[in-house]
């Protein structure tokens, strides 16, 4: 099937959807401005110091640091914290938040991104689901208590020579031990996570209500690839729990199960082509 003719039938699901969900991977951020951290170039790119090191993205989003060298741990997370406050979404989150805000049967966001830019563009924060976690949420290191508190109040210096956080370091409330973002990491079996359970069991009851009204899917996935898949399979499994339609929108990694729709282009621009007129 040609890119047009797979237009043109994306376009008529989303006509014809009563609600939808909206699914995002990195590629949604990297529209913003935001570091690719797909394979070592992009990462080393964003972070030469790491590459100096001899770290790769996995190496260095893992809990080992905040255990062992807590300065270098929250010089990245940190770095990152700072780039997302101050980076804003682009017109694609917009756009879409415009076009969900018609549907009757509303809609809900499921994202691997920690970045918070759903809630920025002014999404619902009952309404969206962070299954990694949030950099701008805060944890014990240990952890000494399940609470999960805001990182609104931290501000994270950094010497960019040596790629050290500079003291004060976050501090849990309760022990005094270092604080860490609540992230999901690799090999990470500190993370406290009933903040996302909880944001997941809304997603289902979403789910299960629209399924029971009857409601027409359509579900808009950006920028999620096959390295890690968790925004994909979910997509997946919902299209076929709600005979929803999916509409999987990647540069790469476009394919989709049979009698889904795989559009080989960028988040933004795949916003833009499928809601443009729609508006």
């Amino acid at each position: 099937m040609i890119l047009q003719e797979k237009f043109r039938k994306a376009k008529q699901a989303i006509k014809n959807a009563d609600a939808v969900l909206i699914a995002a991977g990195a590629g949604m951020g990297v529209d913003s401005g935001l570091p690719d951290f797909r394979g070592n170039h992009g990462f080393w790119k964003a972070y030469p110091v790491a590459q100096k090191l001899g770290l790769s993205f996995t190496d260095m989003a893992n809990p080992y640091w905040f255990r062992n060298d807590p300065r270098l741990a929250w010089a990245f997370y940190g770095h990152r914290l700072n780039l997302y406050r101050k980076t804003e979404p682009h017109d694609g989150f917009y756009q879409l938040l415009k076009f969900a805000r018609t549907l009757a049967g509303g809609y809900f966001v499921f994202t691997s991104n920690v970045d918070g830019h759903f809630q920025k563009a002014g999404y619902d924060e009952r309404r969206i689901v962070e299954c990694h976690g949030s950099i701008h949420h805060l944890q014990c290191v240990e952890p000494c208590t399940n609470e999960i508190r805001s990182a609104d109040e931290v501000e994270i210096e950094i010497d960019a020579e040596t790629f050290r956080a500079k003291p004060p370091l976050p501090e849990c409330p309760y022990c005094g031990n270092l604080a860490r973002p609540n992230i999901l990491m690799f090999n990470d079996w500190s993370w406290i996570s009933h903040r996302t359970d909880e944001q997941e069991e809304r997603l289902n009851n979403w789910l299960a209500q629209i399924n029971r009204e009857g409601y027409r899917l359509v579900i808009i996935e950006m920028g999620a690839g096959t390295a890690v898949p968790t925004v994909r399979y979910t997509s997946e499994r919902v299209a076929q729990f709600t005979d929803g339609v999916l509409i999987r929108i990647n540069p790469r990694e476009y394919s989709t199960p049979e009698g889904h729709i795989g559009l080989a282009c960028r988040a933004k621009e795949g916003i833009e082509l499928l809601l443009g007129d729609l508006l």
